[in-house]
C-alpha cells in the first residue's frame, strides 16, 4: 500500500469513534475497504455512512471499483490526498469535538436537537447541520452553529432522509440544505425537498404515564399510536380556528 504520510497519520490516530475507526485500521492494514467488507466482515448494511463518518473526521477518502466475490464491480475507498487547506484546517483538530460538543451543550442544552430527548452527554454525537458532502467543513474557522447533538437514532434517521434528497445526489445546493428540517427543525420549508412538515416526540420521565393512557386510547380504537395523536392534533387545531 501507498505509504501514508505523518500528518495523515496522525490524523488517523486521533479518531476514536468505533464506526470511522473500524475503516480507517483496516484501510491502514490493507490498502484499501470495500463496500463488501464494510457488510460481511463489519456488518454495516449502510456503507457510505461509514465512509461518510471518515471524511467528517478529516480525513479524505477516494472512491474506485474493484471486483467483488461475485464477480460484480463494487465500491472500495482508500487514502485520498491531503491539500494544502485540509492540513491548515486540521492541524491541531485533535480535541476539536468534544470543544464543540461543549459549546452546543452550554448553549442549548444537553439534549438531541430532533427529538429534544435530554440524553447523557456521551449518548450524543456530533452532526453537520449541512451534510458534509454538500458543503464541507464550510468556513476554515468551524462554526459551533454549523453542527448540531444528535442522538444515535436522529442521526441515522436523518443520515437515511439526506442521502435519499434530491438535492444530495444531485445540485447539492447549500441553500436548500439550510431551509430543511434535517438542519433546522425549529425552522424550516421542507424535508429532504419534500413538501411536507413533521414532528418527532419523545416521552421521557413522568410524560411516559402520558404516553401510555394515549397508547391504550388508540388500542381501544383499533388504531396505531401516531396514526391516534395525529386526530388527537388535528382536532385542536381546528379549536384553534
Amino acid at each position: 500500500m501507498p505509504e501514508v504520510s505523518a500528518v495523515l497519520l496522525e490524523l488517523c490516530r486521533a479518531v476514536t469513534a468505533k464506526r470511522p475507526k473500524t475503516v480507517i485500521d483496516h484501510i491502514l492494514a490493507h490498502g484499501f475497504i470495500t463496500t463488501e467488507a464494510l457488510k460481511d466482515v463489519y456488518g454495516y448494511n449502510h456503507p457510505p455512512r461509514a465512509v461518510r463518518d471518515v471524511r467528517e473526521n478529516g480525513i479524505p477518502l477516494e472512491t474506485f471499483r474493484v471486483t467483488g466475490s461475485d464477480g460484480r464491480k463494487i465500491a472500495a475507498y482508500r487514502f485520498g490526498e491531503l491539500s494544502g487547506l485540509t492540513v491548515r484546517k486540521l492541524s491541531g483538530r485533535t480535541g476539536l469535538s468534544k470543544r464543540l460538543k461543549e459549546a452546543l451543550i452550554a448553549k442549548y442544552g444537553c439534549q438531541c436537537f430532533i427529538y429534544l430527548e435530554v440524553m447523557d452527554e456521551r449518548e450524543l454525537q456530533i452532526d453537520h447541520r449541512v451534510p458534509y458532502e454538500v458543503d464541507g467543513d464550510g468556513d476554515e474557522a468551524l462554526n459551533p452553529d454549523d453542527f448540531m447533538l444528535l442522538s444515535a437514532s436522529a442521526n441515522r434517521a436523518k443520515s437515511w432522509s439526506c442521502e435519499h434528497c434530491d438535492n444530495w445526489n444531485s445540485s447539492k445546493d447549500k441553500q436548500v440544505c439550510l431551509t430543511c428540517y434535517w438542519a433546522f427543525p425549529e425552522n424550516y420549508t421542507h424535508v429532504a425537498t419534500r413538501h411536507s412538515r413533521r414532528i418527532d416526540l419523545v416521552w421521557q420521565g413522568d410524560e411516559v404515564a402520558v404516553y401510555e393512557k394515549l397508547k391504550a386510547a388508540a388500542s381501544e380504537l383499533g388504531k396505531e399510536v401516531p396514526e391516534f395523536v395525529k386526530e388527537v392534533l388535528e382536532r385542536e387545531a381546528k379549536l384553534l380556528g
